[in-house]
């Protein structure tokens, strides 16, 4: 009997001896083969691959300090601060722990004056304030959150806000971009090699004050060039030329330097208005808009796509402020909803245009697809369902805004506004005779696969100018409202597509699916789930307790 207990023993012993030699073993191989394993349904804690590969190619330790800190967050407000620290947590790993992050809380400083004074070099220096008004205890609480972070890297900095829009209600969408919105400033301060942007010049196109706020958006991270057709003998060395609402007409030289620039791989985003509508004018009864002869219908119609010669109107629109009444020295303004400047809210399920809110467009025209073999085409933007098209020549006046308008007459809707051209283009120029004037030696016929963007509004990318100061206001801000619509968003999310060759701008394609508990049934099944969850347990330990007697019972009676 004591010769059994000790073979025993030995065994135990061995036993217990392997199982450790297995968990080094299995540890060593862990520190040479590393992984991680996100078992949720949308993938919300894996890196996009070309995420880790940005992490990866860092060469000295980039810091990142988040102002979403407090006591007194709320919950939405703390979801996503757990959201951005996990995402952090996730770009430390696979930056080698060459990322590294802290949370700080502006509010904490020990007097006024100088919590004022930071809270001011914060929003200097991009991290914004938000301010959140919140019922507690039947009392209304007014508080400020900064929803946003300073990410420094070799002794540059950028300030990032991680707050879409300027509502809790967004804190999903939100989370949905945090991997994107760091990655990308990250990109900012680690690329080296910025990407060249062209302004084409020299057909009336949007001045530098109309121009400003986008053309300042894109010097943050590409460099940015004028670029006049008339002085080059070939448009070579950018990657990118935007067209930004030309408004004479294009020489055949001209159309044929940018019809070659595309068929060497270079990219173009067209921004054109089909009418020509002259805000001075719109105040009369009898104003007209025509179309403008820009000479470019044919380039664009072979490379796919046509803009009509009309404009779009929907109910669904930004304002107008008309005078309604008053005197001559205290006039009665009231903003209307203006037909002409529609509200776009409808998107493609494509990375430029995810999580976008309503983008203003003035004065925009339709556009249809024709064959363009190699070539496919991708609709961004659309209108409201409540639309309607205007063939030229189209009566434009304030005027309109007072009489009553049929909602039976705008059914047209969705109607496109904005196409992406992706593939393989045909010359404009293929078994036709060169224009005068340009070096046709190395023509080209078929492009190398490349990407256009044609919207049907010049004004998509024209800021307003404040009146008072002169200065430039941000693009898409309406300055009645206060409110900043999404139009640079949506061209500066173009732009990133079209140039990312690294594809950093798939993470906003990443999905957090809110899965809410159902109420009604909640109030109905409480009862039954609260003795299921208290009951259960206690019924399993009893059953388990018979069960183990009753085996111990029938193993031991035979003894």
């Amino acid at each position: 009997m004591v010769t059994w207990k000790n073979s025993k023993r030995t065994g135990d012993l061995l036993l217990l001896a392997n199982v450790l030699v297995w968990v080094v073993l299995l540890n060593a191989l862990a520190s040479f083969y590393f992984f991680r394993l996100d078992l949720t349904e949308e993938k919300r804690y894996t890196i996009q691959p070309q995420t880790k590969v940005l992490l990866q190619s860092l060469e000295d330790e980039l810091f990142v300090e988040v102002f979403l800190e407090g006591k007194e967050l709320n919950p939405e407000f703390r979801r996503l601060q757990k959201s951005i620290r996990e995402t952090l947590d996730e770009f430390r790993i696979y930056s080698n722990n060459k990322v590294k992050f802290t949370f700080t809380d502006p509010l904490q400083a020990t007097n006024e004056r100088a919590r004022n004074e930071f809270i001011a070099d914060l929003n200097a220096r991009g991290v914004s304030p938000r301010n959140v008004i919140e019922t507690r205890n039947g009392e209304r609480v007014e508080k400020f959150v900064f929803p946003g972070a300073l990410v420094s890297y070799q002794g540059f900095e950028t300030g990032v806000m991680l707050l879409r829009g300027s509502r809790a209600q967004n804190i999903n969408q939100s989370i949905e971009e945090i991997e994107f919105e760091l990655a990308n400033d990250i990109h900012k301060l680690s690329n080296t090699n910025r990407k060249r942007i062209g302004l084409l010049r020299g057909h009336g196109e949007l001045d530098s004050l109309g121009f400003a706020s986008f053309n300042n958006a894109l010097l943050e991270q590409y460099d940015v060039f004028k670029v006049s057709l008339n002085r080059k003998a070939a448009l070579t060395g950018y990657d990118l030329i935007v067209v930004a609402k030309p408004t004479q007409a294009f020489s055949e030289a001209d159309k044929y330097k940018l019809d070659q620039y595309i068929m060497r791989g270079g990219k173009v985003m067209f921004l054109l208005d089909r009418l020509d509508v002259d805000m001075n004018q719109v105040s009369q009864e009898d104003y007209l808009a025509f179309p403008y002869d820009l000479n470019l219908d044919d380039q664009l119609f072979k490379y796919g796509v046509r803009i009509n010669p009309d404009l779009i109107q929907d109910r669904v629109s930004g304002r107008y402020p008309i005078v309604v009444g008053g005197d001559r020295n205290q006039p009665q303004i009231m903003q209307l909803e203006w037909p002409f400047f529609p509200l776009a809210n409808q998107y493609a399920q494509h990375p430029v245009t995810r999580n976008l809110d309503a983008t203003l467009f003035r004065f925009v025209s339709s556009i249809d697809t024709v064959k363009a073999t190699g070539v496919s085409k991708t609709p961004l933007v659309y209108s409201s369902v409540y639309a309607r098209k205007v063939m030229a020549p189209v009566k434009v006046t304030v005027n309109d805004l007072r009489r009553q308008m049929r909602d039976e007459a705008f059914t047209s809707g969705p109607i496109v506004m904005g196409y992406l051209l992706e593939g393989k283009f045909t010359s404009l120029y293929k078994n036709r005779f060169a224009p005068e004037g340009v070096e046709a030696a190395n023509f080209i016929e078929e492009s190398l696969p490349t990407k256009l963007v044609v919207m049907a509004d010049g004004d998509l990318a024209r800021n307003d100018v404040n009146p008072r100061d002169g200065n430039p206001q941000p693009l898409g801000l309406d300055p009645f409202t206060q409110y900043t619509f999404s139009n640079q968003d949506l061209l500066l999310n173009t732009v990133a597509y079209m140039l990312d060759e690294n594809g950093l701008i798939k993470a906003r394609n990443k999905e957090v699916k809110v899965r809410p508990l159902d109420k009604i049934k909640i109030k109905n099944e409480r009862t039954f789930w609260q003795v299921l969850n208290l009951g259960l347990p206690v019924l399993v330990i009893i059953v388990f307790g018979f069960a183990r007697a009753y085996w111990r019972r029938l193993k031991y009676s035979r003894f």
